[in-house]
């Protein structure tokens, strides 16, 4: 795999004094260039961007039979001070026919082919997901080859870290409260949980990915209907997590299962170790009878 994007990509990143403004224009810079390699890819037929309000249809003589929903640059208010920042992406194949239109794009995460992040940090990092499993390539800058160096990665059962902003605590649902203090002050004798927020979906997911726990990013008070996005954000992350042995919910449903209503649909998100987001569900479901 050719890693020409990726390098331009981190490249961007990893520039200095950047500004407010300059951030803007790596978001719309990074949109540019990825949009272009996958029109110029023919494999294409429609974009979903976070950048673009609307959804991107290819030209006709360009089109392929893929949908591509994507976070060009997830982070990107953490590059001023070196947050590492990345990709997020989620394939679909188109299933209607005619031409194509936004209703598409609108599958539930069940019918993904493939998904996945790059992350442009210390190192710079492809996940890729496919039905068979999740396998990490890291780019050799030598050769601008991506390698592969973890074949089917499998998450922990449990972990031992909790991953969540717990600024919003005024905010929180009680089961959001109850499972922090459970985490914090276990009665079981257990160690409590190391609490790691970087503030960047794709470093904190594979970190999460990596070491075990869970990530949290659930609906409280002020956005009660979540913060993430469902088809660019949480989808490809929940297929991730899936097919690495892990988990991800709403609380109340597999976020895989959610039928979107909108592009831009944004829904609550739990995910990680299987046994730790059980854990929260079964807190979620015993507030949800009071």
């Amino acid at each position: 795999m050719r890693g020409t994007a990726a390098q331009d990509s981190y490249g961007i990143a990893g520039s200095t004094n950047v500004t407010g403004d300059q951030v803007k224009k790596l978001d719309v810079l990074s949109n540019d260039m990825v949009i272009n390699m996958l029109k110029s890819s023919f494999t294409t037929c429609m974009i979903v961007s976070e950048e673009n309000k609307d959804v991107l249809i290819v030209e006709e003589d360009k089109q392929g039979k893929y949908i591509v929903c994507m976070d060009p640059l997830d982070g990107s208010s953490n590059i001023d001070c070196l947050v590492s920042i990345g990709t997020i992406f989620a394939i679909y194949r188109k299933v209607s026919p005619g031409a194509p239109s936004e209703k598409d794009a609108l599958q539930p995460g069940r019918n993904l082919v493939a998904a996945g992040y790059a992350l442009y940090g210390s190192a710079t990092m492809l996940v890729l997901a496919l039905e068979c499993g999740v396998n990490c390539f890291m780019l050799d800058p030598a050769i601008g080859e991506f390698i592969l160096v973890n074949r089917d990665v499998k998450i922990k059962k449990k972990g031992n870290i909790y991953s969540l902003n717990e600024g919003y605590a005024a905010y929180f649902d009680p089961a959001v409260t109850e499972y922090l203090k459970q985490k914090k002050f276990p009665q079981d004798g257990s160690s409590p949980y190391g609490s790691r927020y970087i503030g960047s979906m794709v470093a904190d997911v594979h970190r999460t990915l990596v070491y075990g726990g869970i990530f949290l990013y659930p609906a409280n008070s002020k956005s009660p209907k979540g913060k993430l996005r469902l088809l660019y954000e949480c989808n490809p992350m929940a297929f991730i997590m899936e097919k690495a042995g892990g988990m991800a919910t709403t609380g109340k449903e597999a976020i895989l299962d959610i039928v979107p209503e909108s592009i831009h649909q944004r829904v609550p998100i739990v995910l990680g170790s299987p046994d730790d987001v059980q854990e929260y569900i079964n807190l979620f479901k015993k507030h949800s009878a009071k």
